[in-house]
């Protein structure tokens, strides 16, 4: 490790991480126009983010920067995969790792794994549906557009908020924050598919200042407990999202992690860590 990321390391330890989160949070809020003007100004200019791929591609139609970073993209600039078998990349971003779950375990980079129970909750029932399955996790840079998207149709059977730190996510902190995406504060959403159940996980991270999903708003900041809810047949209606169809949005950008069970899908030979992916585009397919 270099003497610069291990400054960096330590300082993500030392900095009071969900102060300093909500604060940014609020500031994403703010409609004040010479303050949100400014701040979105910059971000675009700083980050080289691409306006003309957005529904609403003039920077003053904004009415905060939370409004801005959590921007739509017209109707054909993210194409889904219509193929039949397709599991499609559920977010702009870069391939952070994937391939398979081992003895309980997701890889997270060179030297470093975390637990499925533990990136899921805790709950041994549930980590046990995804044992020797399949992972992509998915890393959302602060250009990239940031709502995240069905892999494939399915309904939603549960949701579980997963208290935790909120350590940068980057690939620097992949490298040496030991069990980073299980120590992060989460959400964890388990759909039911065709081929099984699937979780799509939205991690948190420092200055992210909120996760939502589509059918309960706003998620994060996450109390000091493991918060399970349970839908489906539960619920006054069930809730199903089509392959494609928007699940959730992050408040400036972090990672979603997606998992399946045993032998129920294979990943594309053209994505490895580091490999940009499009939301949309074919990310594998049923086994």
């Amino acid at each position: 490790m270099t003497f610069k990321d291990s400054l960096f390391i330590a300082s993500q330890h030392l900095i009071p991480q969900h102060t300093i989160s909500r604060v940014a949070g609020r500031l994403a809020n703010c409609r004040q126009p010479a303050v949100k003007k400014r701040f979105i100004s910059w971000f675009a200019k700083r980050y080289g983010v691409d306006m003309s791929e957005a529904e609403r591609p003039n920077l003053e139609d904004y009415e905060c920067f939370n409004d801005f970073f959590t921007r739509a993209m017209k109707a054909d600039a993210r194409p889904i995969d219509n193929g039949e078998e397709s599991i499609v990349c559920p977010a702009d971003g870069t391939i952070s790792q994937l391939g398979s779950i081992n003895e309980g375990r997701i890889f997270q980079a060179k030297g470093q794994s975390y637990s499925t129970l533990e990136l899921l909750g805790g709950d041994p029932a549930l980590a046990e549906e995804f044992a020797d399955g399949s992972f992509a996790t998915v890393y959302l840079s602060p250009k990239d557009y940031h709502r995240v998207h069905m892999p494939m149709t399915g309904t939603l059977r549960q949701m579980v908020a997963v208290p935790g730190q909120l350590f940068s996510v980057n690939e620097v902190t992949a490298r040496h924050v030991p069990r980073l995406f299980a120590r992060n504060e989460r959400v964890v959403c388990i759909f039911d598919t065709e081929i099984g159940p699937m979780a799509v996980v939205l991690v948190g991270a420092v200055i992210v200042a909120g996760i939502e999903t589509v059918w309960a708003g706003e998620q994060a900041p996450i109390g000091r407990r493991v918060s399970t809810t349970y839908y489906g047949d539960a619920a006054p209606a069930s809730i199903k999202l089509d392959k494609g169809a928007e699940m959730g949005r992050f408040k400036l950008g972090s990672t979603a992690i997606v998992l399946f069970g045993r032998d129920k899908v294979h990943w594309s030979e053209q994505f490895s860590a580091g490999t940009p992916t499009r939301m949309g585009e074919a990310l594998g397919q049923r086994a």
